[in-house]
């Protein structure tokens, strides 16, 4: 099948004067998505990094807005799709394979780092093998992932640099700036969204 006709055949997501198509093995954008991308504010030139960046939403409205952008995922499937994705909306963006800081060189250094985290508790185990599976399922207390990322974001992020963070109410907020708190960052709550029985947030982490 050819690259035209599969994005014919695609689900599409417009947003903010962009198309963005979804291909069936990645995270479609939802409302958490959307409360990111409504609170995305990027000024031109900035280091822009994009962890679990799915279909590329993100990463490509940081790229329109002039970032330089680094987008990554632990899923084949949602960098080819973002990788297209770029392609459509004419934007430059280098995407990377691994998860979480894995791809990340140890000296690199961002203004901006988004992350929509796998944030919904799950008492079953992580099916490592289904990957629409390991974009929401965040362990037994659903902070598996956020924990992990809380722990060596800071290395990574420019003095003054912000951390854009999303969860759910059900995976603890209150944690969540504590532990932002206790790696020297401030941390607080930008955003938010109620939605069915929980309540979706974005916590803006400032590196000091």
């Amino acid at each position: 099948m050819n690259f035209t006709k599969k994005l014919k055949e695609s689900k599409k997501v417009f947003f903010k004067n962009c198309v963005f198509h979804i291909d069936e093995n990645v995270y479609e954008p939802a409302e958490d998505t959307f409360l990111l991308a409504e609170n995305l504010y990027v000024t031109s030139g900035e280091h822009f990094l994009d962890m679990g960046t799915g279909c590329g939403i993100i990463a490509i409205l940081a790229a329109k807005k002039g970032a330089k952008v680094v987008a990554t995922d632990i899923n084949p499937y949602a960098l080819k799709c973002a990788r297209n994705n770029a392609k459509l909306n004419r934007v430059k963006i280098e995407f990377r394979l691994g998860n979480l800081f894995e791809p990340i060189e140890p000296t690199e250094k961002f203004h901006i780092i988004a992350f929509n985290t796998p944030y919904l508790p799950s008492e079953k185990s992580l099916n490592k093998r289904d990957p629409i599976e390991r974009a929401w399922n965040g362990g037994l207390d659903g902070r598996e992932i956020i924990d992990a990322f809380i722990f060596q974001v800071s290395n990574f992020t420019e003095k003054k640099g912000k951390v854009l963070l999303i969860q759910s109410s059900l995976s603890d907020i209150h944690r969540t700036i504590l532990t932002f708190v206790e790696k020297g960052m401030q941390a607080r709550i930008k955003a938010k969204l109620d939605v069915f029985f929980e309540t979706i947030v974005l916590i803006e982490a400032e590196n000091r």
